[in-house]
């Protein structure tokens, strides 16, 4: 795909982003005035994360177009630690956990909404806002890793990073119920203690697993990338 249509798409991905947050920001809900507020939740979380990383592409991109014909080599430096930067967050916070979010909420509303997302939202989220902030963020991701490559960080790296935010969210969730008394989301009311540590472990194994599925996918869609474009360049047998 051409340089500039995938700066276009970035942009929009980002102002969309933006949109949903600024949408979300701006609904009166009694949660959002509670211990913690919108930061308690791993969807706002995660769009937060979202809208830095595709800012952070189209700042790439623009810092691209800028350098590009520069032969400064402060200015290339600057710019290969920009990508170091995008290349980072996609692997370890924008596919895992943007993954995450999408197949984690539908899978517990497909089983009962009310453990993961109450009847009650309705009347604050609407519908359009609520798939935004919880189904477009996977094909956007897709469309992400399929336009541009992106160098992952060493395995162990990674999933010590990915392990990292994890364990973290969970010290956050749990601290907030040690302050509070109220879980932030429903489901965990209904654990006993000691399912609770294994859904806690069983959260940190899957969000392990999909950095590792992004790793796949995207060595996956540019070897084969590679090797189409090889087999255009060489030349026919007589």
């Amino acid at each position: 795909m051409a340089l500039v249509p995938c700066q276009v798409l970035r942009a929009a991905i980002l102002l969309s982003y933006c949109s949903i947050l600024c949408n979300y920001k701006a609904i009166d809900m009694p949660a959002h005035q509670t211990y913690g507020g919108s930061w308690k939740f791993l969807t706002f979380i995660d769009l937060v994360i979202q809208a830095v990383f595709f800012g952070i592409c189209v700042l790439t991109d623009l810092s691209s177009l800028l350098t590009r014909g520069n032969d400064s080599q402060e200015q290339e430096r600057q710019l290969k630690k920009l990508i170091s930067l995008r290349d980072w967050m996609m692997a370890v916070l924008a596919f895992p956990v943007g993954v995450f979010v999408v197949t984690m909420f539908w899978s517990i509303y497909i089983y009962d909404r009310e453990l993961v997302y109450p009847k009650l939202l309705d009347n604050f989220i609407p519908a359009w806002l609520n798939h935004g902030m919880h189904t477009t963020v996977l094909p956007f991701v897709l469309i992400e890793m399929r336009t541009t490559h992106h160098q992952y960080p060493s395995r162990s790296c990674g999933l010590a990073a990915v392990c990292t935010f994890a364990v973290g969210y969970i010290l956050w969730v749990c601290w907030i119920h040690h302050v509070t008394g109220v879980w932030v989301y429903p489901l965990l009311e209904h654990l006993s203690p000691g399912v609770k540590i294994i859904f806690f472990a069983a959260v940190t194994i899957i969000i392990n697993v999909f950095y590792l599925v992004g790793e796949v996918l995207n060595n996956y869609i540019w070897d084969t990338q590679k090797c189409i474009e090889e087999g255009k360049e060489k030349p026919k047998s007589e």
